[in-house]
């Protein structure tokens, strides 16, 4: 079956589905494969759970006339999304980076949707299935889309642009991230700079921050819109972040804000920029910025009896990683603890990424620093004292029986890591 006609047969359809466990009446599910399963052996279980038809790529499975064989459902999925794409005469804002992509996102889709029908990425449906499901899922209300875009590797950014189709886009850094995958920082660079590559070939717009002179460099195109500094396009200054985040915008109205860490200020600017480029009163992004709540398990505040917490335990990289402790480090209050769980995806440069983040740590002299994972060891061996910990099920045994209490206490790692799970023994 050609686009075309899967696409009518998607019109009238209620959305589609790739999990046997959401399925919905009316919806298409697609027989996607993983390392560990074959979808295709759940097209018969979907169709009786209420989908309208199941997309398979193994003929043995396509067991009636609601059954449509493809030949790659995975890549039938990506075409359907691109093809969806195409009906639509929208800006489509793409935001990848090394860090803060769904900071990110989620600031620039409250700023916009304050004067727009906005859609954009839920969670982090960021990948090569998230994105094409994000844009399946647009309506013909839409007035303007924001589209996250993760990525490990090179070309990863290029194939998510040929589906998307971006119009604008948004670099929020480059960093130590998915060394492993991309081949080293170089490699991360020229990854994430794809996007910029694909906008310059296809004449979009780059929303580029003026002081991060990587992002500067990496930029090919001559009319980038620029922010923060007092030349930009659009601008605003850091007040303080003790520990949340004020700044004077543009109009000189000064804003204060539930987001911790002069990182996420970037974030901040950037969306403030965008809704400025796209005509939305500064007074209300500036009031959908004060409003705004991370909820994320991203340098979310959680407040634990008489401990204050910082939450940041959705992904961890040696760049995240430094302005999180220097984030903290800055924070008043003496009795200051910070566990840190493994930072993943680092190849050849864990060992010495992991020894430079124990050196760093020690250097802010705070009241206890706890490391768990395999390869948090190396920071433990080059942190002064330092408790250790190789899983989390050893770190939980310690905190039950060890309480911290008046402590301000940060805890960040990778996703793999569930930091996320000791929350609740980090109360007196």
């Amino acid at each position: 079956m050609n686009i075309e006609s899967l696409y009518k047969i998607f019109k009238t359809s209620t959305g589609v589905c790739t999990d046997t466990r959401q399925i919905t009446e009316g919806v298409i599910f697609f027989s996607l494969k993983g390392a560990n399963f074959n979808g295709n052996k759940f097209a018969e279980s979907a169709l009786e759970s209420g989908a309208a038809y199941a997309i398979v790529d193994e003929q043995e499975f396509q067991t009636n006339d609601r059954c449509i064989l493809v030949d790659d459902c995975l890549k039938t999925l990506q075409h359907l999304a691109n093809y969806h794409r195409r009906q639509f005469d929208i800006p489509f804002i793409a935001i990848t980076g090394s860090n803060g992509k769904t900071t990110s996102k989620e600031l620039i889709n409250i700023v916009l949707a304050a004067k727009y029908k906005t859609y954009a990425t839920k969670g982090n449906l960021n990948n090569h299935i998230g994105i094409p499901l994000t844009i399946l899922a647009i309506k013909p209300d839409a007035e303007i889309a924001i589209i996250e875009m993760g990525a490990n590797h090179q070309k990863e950014i290029e194939g998510y642009c040929l589906i998307a189709e971006p119009t604008h886009g948004i670099i929020t850094n480059v960093g130590k991230a998915h060394l492993d995958g991309f081949g080293g920082f170089e490699g991360v660079k020229k990854g994430k700079g794809e996007l910029y590559q694909y906008l310059k070939s296809s004449g979009g717009k780059v929303f580029i921050n003026s002081a991060n002179a990587i992002l500067k460099e990496m930029n090919p195109l001559e009319d980038a819109i620029t922010y923060p500094g007092e030349n930009d396009y659009y601008t605003c200054t850091l007040i303080d972040t003790n520990p949340f985040i004020r700044f004077k915008a543009e109009n000189g109205e000064v804003v204060n804000t539930q987001l911790i860490g002069s990182y996420n200020f970037d974030n901040i600017a950037a969306a403030l920029c965008i809704g400025k480029y796209f005509q939305v009163p500064e007074k209300l992004a500036n009031t959908a910025i004060a409003n705004y709540v991370s909820d994320n398990n991203r340098s979310q505040i959680v407040n634990k009896g008489s401990n204050t917490i910082i939450l940041d335990a959705y992904n961890a990289n040696p760049s995240s990683m430094s302005a999180a402790i220097d984030n903290f480090a800055k924070l008043e209050g003496t009795n200051k603890v910070v566990i840190l769980g493994d930072m993943f995806e680092l190849g050849p440069e864990s060992e010495p990424e992991h020894q430079k983040l124990g050196q760093s740590v020690s250097e802010k002299n705070f009241a206890t620093n706890i490391f768990c994972g395999v390869h948090m060891q190396y920071a433990a061996n080059t942190c002064n004292n330092a408790l250790y910990f190789t899983t989390r099920a050893e770190l939980e045994k310690h905190l039950q029986h060890n309480r911290y209490n008046n402590s301000k206490i940060l805890v960040k790692g990778s996703r793999g890591m569930g930091l996320e799970k000791i929350v609740d023994l980090l109360t007196d």
